[in-house]
């Protein structure tokens, strides 16, 4: 594989980038050199190989990032590949604060690229948890047992609706809270909708 073009739409949403700029054009041109193709993917630069996503470059307030799709299934001898929240079962960050940060991890960043691109190949996929595997909110639990209708809605929706809502339920710190939301997406649930529906 060998350097690819540059996508003129990445090309326009970086050049609109003020805080990051100047890493986002170092990480591209890691990105490139690596022979994927480069597309503009939920408003980012997005890498893939045979349309099988590896890497995405992103920014936030602190930090810029490499995201790697499969990164739960990277080596990570460097211990740099970071999991953004709990919740997120297969995408794995390298993050940089500065144009420095980047230059410093160069050979580094170029091997993750190269271990990403191996494991698309082979075709290995994350093992992602069931909606079993999530925590069940005694609220929400409650209001099941209360409630056959809603239990059954509930049952009938997709894995993912399932534990949009879970996740949803169980990040209120306060019973109170949980059981307000219960209560507010019952609704949503008996007519067979997600929590962003």
């Amino acid at each position: 594989m060998g350097r690819v073009k540059a996508n003129p739409l990445v090309s326009k949403v970086h050049g609109k980038e003020k805080r990051w700029r100047a890493e986002f054009a170092a990480l591209r041109k890691l990105c490139l050199a690596s022979g994927l193709n480069e597309e503009l993917k939920w408003g980012q630069a997005c890498y893939d190989l045979h349309d099988g996503k590896i890497v995405l470059i992103h920014g936030f307030k602190d930090y810029c990032a490499l995201l790697f799709m499969k990164g739960a299934l990277l080596t990570d001898p460097e211990g740099i590949l970071v999991q953004q929240t709990k919740n997120v079962q297969s995408a794995r960050q390298i993050r940089f604060a500065s144009l420095a940060d980047i230059s410093k991890q160069k050979a580094v960043v170029k091997a993750y690229i190269k271990k990403a691109i191996a494991v698309e190949k082979s075709g290995a996929k994350v093992q992602k948890k069931a909606v079993a595997d999530y925590e069940m909110p005694a609220e929400f639990l409650q209001r099941l047992d209360d409630d056959p209708e809603l239990a059954e809605a509930f049952r009938a929706l997709t894995p993912g609706r399932q534990k949009g809502y879970l996740l949803h339920f169980a990040g209120a710190k306060q019973s109170a809270t949980r059981t307000a939301r219960v209560a507010r997406h019952a609704p949503r649930i008996l007519r067979g909708l997600g929590l962003d529906d």
